[in-house]
């Protein structure tokens, strides 16, 4: 028996030894150049998966990295050839623009880079006969109190989520949905809130932030990873949406409390210099469906994951500040 067709029947019986497995098969992660994407596609390389990955620029193949298909996975033709080229055992789609801005000019590309390249990937996987696609739902769609959607992403990962469950029902394609909570942790983007005040309190300036009332629940890029891994290899398809997250709700205030804390910085962040954001969501995750049908939670404490990404964030400051001297010399 081939290692490939050894590794598709262990997914098909249950088994769920993720080393045991992922060497022996090919992946394709759309988005993979995002941050749970480039995280996922680094273990999975690591695992020694195939690993195939998609990005809207071009992007270079190197080393052990990921096989890299520059494509919009808002056209299905693309999609479609891509899919019938790859013919990946597992799907992960990740792709898509980020950001929950009410503004009206968001409402076609959200719509084409959520809705559309849901749907393509999802037709496209059916038609090639994939084992396992996992979508990624947000923690913005509304729920059955709040049924209207905040914003123009919020209603096209709705409807995708909704698509999932369709295919699923209808066609019998085997869609896992999982809904990652407010991730943080190393490489993540600048912009984002723990990111950018690490970086200015690293830089001896003080933060500019909102009020700091809202409250999220924050979850450690490495635990939505293991999150991933295990819906991949978890029997469970179909309707439900699992949420990926801790089940507590902490302010911003005490996350940025926290960083200036693990920076060990002196500076005051300047509280209330930024608007506060309407119409989000205050939603803990719901974790019992994780650990009964994955078996997993999130294992890593808040204060741990954000010492671990101050330090890489630490490190990287001082690899770039390295290079420049570096290249005056």
């Amino acid at each position: 028996m081939s290692k490939s067709v050894e590794a598709k029947r262990a997914i098909s019986s249950g088994i769920t030894s993720q080393g045991s497995v992922w060497a022996n098969l090919k992946v394709l992660i759309t988005g993979g150049s995002g941050f749970i994407g480039g995280h996922l596609c680094q273990r999975l390389c690591d695992e020694g998966s195939e690993v195939h990955a998609t990005s809207r620029r071009q992007r270079a193949t190197a080393g052990k990295g990921p096989i890299w298909w520059q494509a919009d996975m808002a056209d299905l033709t693309a999609v479609r050839r891509m899919l019938a080229a790859v013919r990946p055992d597992i799907v992960f789609h990740l792709a898509g623009s980020v950001g929950a801005s009410p503004d009206v000019a968001l409402v076609l590309p959200t719509y084409q880079s959520h809705l559309s390249s849901t749907v393509n990937v999802l037709l496209g996987a059916t038609e090639v006969g994939v084992r396992r696609i996992i979508l990624a739902d947000s923690y913005d769609v509304p729920g059955e109190s709040e049924p209207t959607p905040s914003s123009p992403y919020a209603a096209a990962k709705w409807a995708a989520s909704g698509y999932g469950r369709m295919f699923h029902r209808l066609y019998q394609t085997p869609v896992l949905i999982l809904r990652p909570f407010t991730t943080y942790g190393p490489a993540q983007a600048a912009t984002k809130l723990i990111p950018s005040v690490t970086l200015s309190l690293l830089k001896g300036e003080a933060p500019k932030v909102s009020s700091g009332r809202r409250m999220a629940d924050w979850v450690y890029i490495g635990d939505v990873i293991e999150g991933f891994l295990a819906a991949a290899m978890s029997l469970e398809i179909g309707s439900n949406t699992i949420d990926l997250g801790s089940g507590s709700l902490v302010s911003i205030r005490d996350i940025v409390t926290t960083l200036v804390e693990v920076v060990g910085s002196q500076v005051e962040p300047l509280f209330g210099a930024l608007p506060d954001r309407p119409a989000e969501y205050e939603l803990a995750a719901e974790t019992a469906a994780a650990a009964t049908t994955l078996g997993w939670r999130a294992t890593t404490p808040l204060e741990s994951g954000l010492r671990r990404t101050v330090e890489w964030y630490r490190q990287s400051a001082e690899a770039r500040s390295s290079q420049l001297t570096n290249g005056h010399d």
